[in-house]
């Protein structure tokens, strides 16, 4: 298995809210940009899904917030796929500052939807692993 997947990210100053700390929905941001060069690492870029007709999907999205993030700061995230028996699989991310400091941590509940049918393939990890070169960054 490969190491724990992680991004850094520079916080931007338009991604500030009126406090000064980065606004919640950019979060959501940080994560969709850390998923996405996960799946670039495994070798499943959006040419890969799109040809292979599927895609994946967020279902639910939790985020806690444990410290500020603010102008200047640049913040890891990591990516962790957690794999079961069905349709649907949770990702862990955590987020921390370049100085070690946790400041969010995002879980959700994804799938992998067939784009004809529109329904979540029932395997979602034994189709990913199919597709990747390197499916250890998605822990299949």
């Amino acid at each position: 298995m490969a190491d724990l997947f992680q991004v850094r990210i520079a916080v931007r100053g338009y991604e500030l809210d009126l406090q000064g700390h980065v606004n919640q929905a950019v979060y959501l941001q940080y994560g969709e940009h850390a998923r996405w060069q996960c799946f670039l690492a495994a070798g499943v870029g959006p040419d890969v899904l799109v040809r292979a007709g599927v895609g994946p999907v967020v279902l639910e999205t939790t985020i806690r917030y444990l410290k500020e993030l603010r102008a200047g700061d640049e913040v890891d995230v990591t990516c962790r796929f957690v794999w079961g028996d069905g349709k649907t699989f949770q990702v862990e991310q955590d987020y921390t500052r370049a100085d070690g400091v946790p400041v969010a941590r995002v879980t959700g509940v994804a799938g992998l939807m067939d784009r004809t049918t529109r329904r979540l393939v029932t395997d979602p990890a034994g189709r990913l692993r199919e597709l990747a070169t390197d499916p250890s960054w998605l822990g299949v």
